[in-house]
């Protein structure tokens, strides 16, 4: 089965980015533009896994990842953070608002990868 990815960046470059490597992998992307249409695209997406930004406008990724744990169908939902931001009280924001990893742009595609499919389990 294939799984689906809802990638959630402000960036069209790195949705670009992140499809093309994730397609290639074989992947089902689906992409949204910032957290207010990610939240909208779930149903459609229904994803095994989110990936989002943390700056976007309309909703951040903080708020995108806290809506998403607030949605029982989605609730356990593995999230990674992808973003340009580092710093460990983001990232202590960004795991207790319930996200499930952190990755650092700009991603190494290997990586990127490796950490999906360990987060997926396979």
């Amino acid at each position: 089965m294939t799984a689906r990815i809802l990638a959630v960046d402000d960036s069209p470059t790195i949705r670009g980015l992140v499809a093309n490597v994730l397609r290639k992998a074989g992947f089902e992307v689906y992409l949204a533009s910032d957290g207010v249409e990610g939240v909208g695209t779930l149903s459609d997406a229904d994803p095994d896994l989110i990936i989002t930004d943390i700056n976007m406008p309309k909703m951040d990724g903080f708020g995108l990842i806290e809506t998403v744990r607030a949605t029982g169908s989605y609730s356990s939902i593995p999230i990674l953070v992808l973003t340009t931001e580092s710093s460990t009280d983001l990232k202590t924001r960004a795991r207790n608002a319930g996200a499930t990893g952190w990755i650092v742009k700009p991603f190494d595609d290997e990586r990127l990868l490796a950490v999906i499919n360990r987060v997926l389990g396979r």
